[in-house]
């Protein structure tokens, strides 16, 4: 019998982002394979309980030693300890947090990278990741049977970059999960504006880790211009502290925005779906993205999105979405000044943003990973 083991700890550690998505993937694919036998591998397993498995062939193959350790043996002391070790024999091992580690020889493997920012806007990223990722990265997929990649445009970077065959790539699409919808209850929306006290002025919402990439300086100077307009705005921002954000913090103090920008850290889950309904414009032209999954959760909950023309952004958001230059603060302001006063406009990116999300579920992104899995196994 088949066995593939998944590396859930990005899962088990991360609320969003890479943490859902491997997590949707993996739950979905329990929906679709229920003969193939499944380990989920989990790093750092004290740190909390671990979940119910997502089905009865998964069964979770936890140890104590932290990413961190494991990374340190790995990558750091090049000790050349299997995964094995943890997880027992397997067929096939999937990476799917951008590094693969040492397998035993007959192991088949796949890696996925989600994104290569900081090959692209390296300025943006963390300096210590960044060499890290710089070291790692391109010795996982030289090595791989098989990549994965959240988007064409990240496949497309991947083999650019590296100089890897596109035959080796095979782009897996992030979803949704149905619990965004628009919400329409005045009382829901009252109680998550003074959860977050943003009282009862029309925001402008970005959901995103504070850090350069989310591009929020330059949102936060478009926020001044729109506000010398008078549009009565602010920008809420909700995502936990990142790195490199003196930038962000320095352009708040210069344009005198500091009663108008509300970094509201994590949001809930539960509050998203609300946050997002209640938003005038869901303000996403970041300057580089894997996939991107504000743009989708915004157009499904109803509102509007601006975004910009880089990485994946123009594939995810298609023809339901502004699209701007990420470094033009006068078109970033242009963008959302259309959407908050064109009615025919917003009326159009409302409901060519709904057909949109639907487009992508997690059930066919969980085929597409099955279907990469058929392939390298020669099943």
């Amino acid at each position: 019998m088949v066995t593939i083991t998944i590396d859930y700890t990005p899962a088990y550690e991360q609320g969003a982002g890479i943490g859902r998505l491997i997590r949707e993937l993996t739950h979905a694919l329990a929906t679709i394979d229920t003969s193939t036998q499944y380990k989920l591998f989990v790093a750092g397993s004290r740190e909390k309980p671990l979940p119910a498995a997502p089905g009865p062939n998964f069964n979770f193959r936890p140890t104590s030693l932290t990413p961190t350790w494991l990374a340190r043996i790995w990558h750091r002391a090049h000790l050349p300890l299997p995964v094995e070790v943890f997880t027992g024999q397997h067929d096939l091992y999937h990476a799917t947090d951008f590094v693969l580690p040492p397998t035993l020889p007959h192991t088949k493997t796949i890696v996925t990278v989600h994104d290569l920012s900081f090959v692209k806007v390296p300025e943006t990223a963390s300096p210590p990741l960044k060499r890290y990722l710089d070291d790692v990265v391109p010795r996982s997929l030289h090595r791989a049977d098989h990549i994965i990649a959240d988007s064409v445009a990240t496949k497309d970077d991947i083999s650019d970059v590296y100089g890897i065959t596109p035959e080796k790539i095979s782009v897996v699409y992030g979803a949704i999960q149905p619990s965004f919808r628009p919400i329409d209850d005045p009382q829901a929306s009252q109680r998550v504006r003074e959860k977050y006290q943003l009282g009862d002025r029309p925001y402008l919402l970005s959901v995103g880790t504070v850090q350069p990439r989310k591009n929020y300086s330059r949102i936060i100077r478009a926020l001044a211009t729109l506000r010398k307009q008078g549009h009565d705005l602010q920008f809420v921002i909700a995502g936990g502290k990142g790195w490199l954000q003196d930038e962000m913090y320095a352009t708040i103090g210069e344009t005198n925005m500091s009663d108008y920008v509300k970094l509201i850290g994590y949001a809930d889950d539960a509050d998203l779906p609300v946050l997002y309904s209640q938003a005038a414009c869901v303000a996403f032209p970041t300057l580089y993205e894997g996939f991107g999954f504000p743009i989708l959760e915004g157009m499904a909950c109803g509102t509007p999105v601006i975004t910009s023309n880089v990485s994946s952004l123009p594939e995810v958001a298609a023809d339901a979405a502004i699209v701007v230059d990420a470094y033009d603060v006068e078109a970033i302001a242009d963008g959302i000044h259309r959407i908050l006063t064109d009615s025919t406009l917003r009326e159009k990116l409302i409901e060519a943003g709904y057909k949109r999300a639907t487009e992508f579920n997690w059930q066919k992104s969980a085929e597409s990973l099955w279907h990469v899995y058929q392939q390298v196994l020669n099943m």
